[in-house]
């Protein structure tokens, strides 16, 4: 793995990232107050769901 497909791959993460608040600004804000409104477990059952998933997008792939 070389520096730059790191960099490509954060890169698109910001990218895709910055399209939720870019194309509707009112949806994104009630998602971040409805996020402090539950527990840390389930944000945490949702942040070790969206790894696996990653990690499975991404053997698929290579």
């Amino acid at each position: 793995m070389h520096w730059q497909d790191l960099f490509v791959a954060l890169a698109l993460v910001l990218v895709i990232e910055g399209l939720i608040p870019f194309a509707s600004p009112g949806r994104y804000r009630r998602l971040a107050n409805a996020l402090g409104e539950i527990t840390d477990r389930q944000l945490r059952m949702g942040g070790v769901a969206s790894m696996v998933g990653g990690l499975i997008l991404l053997y698929l792939v290579h």
